[in-house]
């Protein structure tokens, strides 16, 4: 009688049991707390491009000797300045403050017989213009652009000065807000005519 043996003898060719492993534990490192400091210096970081942006914007700077008229040149001219008694020509946009910035007037729209625009051409120094332009124009160059704030005291004081928008309905509206007697009898008067108008100096005639 055969008696089986507890050792099993390994069967050639056969392949062997893949030796037991331990279970590694692999400690997650912690995140590091969030102080106060990194909140705020990551906040201080943020605002960085916005504070420099808002440094480099460029602002209105008061024209000397204009009475309050404030300017903001969006294109610098590279030609000549006018003077007294030179016949300037112009292009402009004007907008009324007290109607939400309301176009008034444009020479854009003012057309010849061929479909150009026509410039709206006065004289420095006749008077006949609203001091608040002629203010403005008189320290231009040929070819610069500048938005100018015109308050009422260099605006419109009567309804002759120029320029006087051509479109009837236009013009009644501007002056009826600008001269309107409950609102100045309100005390509105220091807001009510204030102008803001787009210039494009275009050219000079000068006085001979």
């Amino acid at each position: 009688m055969f008696r089986l043996s507890a050792a099993v003898a390994p069967v050639a060719g056969a392949v062997p049991p893949p030796p037991k492993t331990k279970a590694v534990t692999v400690a997650q490192a912690r995140a590091p707390a969030v102080t106060r400091r990194h909140l705020l210096l990551a906040s201080a970081t943020a605002t960085l491009p916005t504070a420099a942006a808002s440094a480099a914007a460029p602002s209105f700077a008061e024209i000397p000797g204009s009475g309050g008229v404030k300017a903001l040149d969006l294109r610098e001219g590279s030609g000549e300045v006018p003077a007294d008694d030179d016949k300037v020509a112009i292009h402009y946009y004007g907008r009324l403050a007290a109607k939400q910035g309301w176009r008034f007037d444009s020479t854009y729209d003012h057309k010849d017989e061929t479909g150009d625009p026509m410039p709206f051409v006065f004289t420095i120094g006749a008077g006949k213009v609203i001091p608040g332009i002629e203010a403005a124009v008189k320290s231009m160059r040929v070819g610069g652009l500048r938005r100018v704030i015109i308050p009422p005291s260099q605006g419109y004081q009567n309804t002759s000065q120029e320029p006087i928008p051509p479109n009837f309905f236009d013009r009644q509206r501007l002056f009826t807000t600008i001269f309107n007697p409950t609102r100045l009898a309100n005390g509105e008067g220091s807001t009510l005519g204030t102008l803001i108008f787009d210039i494009e100096l275009i050219s000079i005639r000068q006085h001979s």
